[in-house]
């Protein structure tokens, strides 16, 4: 074959495979067209208006008379009119703009909390450009979810699924009015699932890389069978845009709040009484775990659920009614799921040893305590170089704590090492409790050296786990 008809096959070759790379990416790729159509009309554009009081209100005009008019004109024209006058003080309204869902066809409108917060006026757009006016019917800022209601009857509706079969790298589709561009549409992939957010304890996100921004928040997150999967609620951004991270609410947490708030007009979770943290691989080494996982308990509240169920501090929950409990922030998603008077099951570490435990949940007070602050008592000093100091018995009782010592003054040593400082309680040293001075420094001269060693401090109310080795 010559040289000129082995270029012409080789090239036709080429633009073949070239054409069958092309089709098969395009075979993949979804068509959203369709989702879109279907979906759009329930999606709605929320604008509200909150009434704040000028900052000029009430203030006072100087006296013009005898100056020269060009400095009278001048001060006339910088104060707004009527200000000074009986009547005159004014108020400006501050307005923010976000996105929703209808739900129903009689007009529940789903949206975020923090769309609505503080509004004084709430205005519900449909695609057909018309204007209703939305009454709250409530609100959950622990998972900033609202509910609105609007007077309509046959409004369009989205499908609602569930946000557990979603899958991560499964495409998924927004509809919003980010920056007020209504019915905004955006498309991307689930990113992660079950993600905890900083002071967001009770919703475990969808992360996705779909674009969102401002005016997004409250829109509706698509699968491709055009349900609803989650709320579009948050972005973690450094420039104020869109950085790839974007975070949605499950619908099916959204949906129970929703039900929550028609219904009984707020809304109540479970709850178990203990403050935890995470177990990385130093305290997973001290209570003999294999891995870091699970949710070690640092407090428990007195007369709480937990403390009926006796469950103990150093316990690590590995799992609740059968579900794993790999980073701690998964017990409170299990946990404020579970309706208050529910039973529940956990599997815990005890002391290297696995037991099955039993607790009636209760219901997540409003608002918690804070522990009242600590004095001193008699000392004595140690190897891991603090001076600590026996807790009275009204100290114990006010700090809601059966035994410790406080730490009086920290040393050179150990101690100043990994931040303990005075005013700080110790409960626990290497797995054991605490309740006196003469404990305290019994378990501390038996330390283990060179090896993970767990203390359990309380500081300021807030108990946690620290662990250090001795050296040689």
């Amino acid at each position: 074959m010559s040289i000129p008809r082995l270029k012409s096959c080789l090239s036709v070759v080429a633009g073949l495979v070239l054409l069958g790379q092309t089709l098969v990416a395009n075979a993949q790729l979804p068509d959203f067209t369709p989702l879109v159509e279907q979906a759009a009309p329930a999606v709605v554009n929320i604008s509200t208006r909150q009434k704040i009081p000028d900052r000029l209100a009430g203030a006072q005009i100087p006296d013009l008379e005898g100056l020269p008019p060009i400095f009278r004109e001048f001060f006339e024209r910088s104060f707004p009119p009527g200000l000074g006058k009986p009547g005159g003080g004014r108020q400006r309204e501050a307005q923010s703009l976000g996105s929703g869902f209808i739900i129903s066809r009689d007009g529940y409108v789903l949206t975020n909390n923090h769309v609505v917060a503080d509004a004084d006026e709430i205005i519900v757009r449909l695609s057909d450009r018309s204007e209703l006016q939305a009454k709250l019917v409530g609100a959950d800022p622990r998972s900033d979810v609202a509910l609105l209601k609007v007077d309509g009857k046959n409004l369009p509706t989205v499908k609602v699924g569930s946000a557990n079969d979603l899958k991560v790298g499964e495409w998924v589709l927004a509809i919003g009015s980010p920056f007020g561009f209504d019915h905004s549409v955006t498309a991307g992939i689930v990113s992660a699932k079950g993600r905890s957010l900083p002071n967001e304890s009770y919703v475990p996100f969808i992360q996705t890389d779909v674009a969102i921004n401002p005016g997004n928040s409250g829109g509706p997150l698509f699968n491709l069978n055009g349900e609803v999967v989650g709320i579009n609620s948050q972005i973690f951004t450094r420039s104020g845009g869109f950085m790839g991270l974007s975070f949605a609410i499950p619908i099916d947490v959204a949906m129970d709040v929703a039900n929550q708030l028609r219904t009984e007009g707020k809304v109540s979770r479970g709850w178990l009484g203990v403050v935890i943290q995470e177990v990385n691989k130093d305290l997973a080494e001290s209570f003999g775990l294999d891995k870091p996982a699970g949710a070690l308990v640092a407090q428990i509240m007195e007369g709480g659920p937990a403390d009926k169920s006796g469950l103990q501090v150093g316990d690590v929950i590995l799992s609740m009614n059968g579900q794993p409990i790999v980073m701690s922030a998964d017990l409170p998603h299990l946990v404020g799921a579970l309706k208050p008077g529910s039973k529940a099951s956990m599997e815990i570490v005890r002391k290297g040893s696995r037991k099955t435990l039993n607790v009636t949940v209760g219901a997540l007070p409003a608002e918690g305590e804070e522990l009242a602050s600590i004095q001193g008592g008699e000392r004595s000093s140690n190897r891991l170089g603090v001076v600590v100091a026996e807790l009275s018995s009204e100290q114990k009782r006010a700090l809601d704590i059966r035994g410790g010592v406080v730490i009086k003054e920290v040393q050179n040593g150990p101690a100043a090492l990994i931040g303990l400082r005075p005013g700080d309680i110790i409960t626990h040293l290497n797995n054991q409790a605490i309740d006196s001075t003469a404990t305290f420094a019994k378990v501390a001269q038996a330390l283990p050296k060179n090896r993970s060693v767990s203390m359990r401090v309380l500081r300021e109310g807030r108990a946690s786990f620290i662990t250090f080795k001795l050296a040689e």
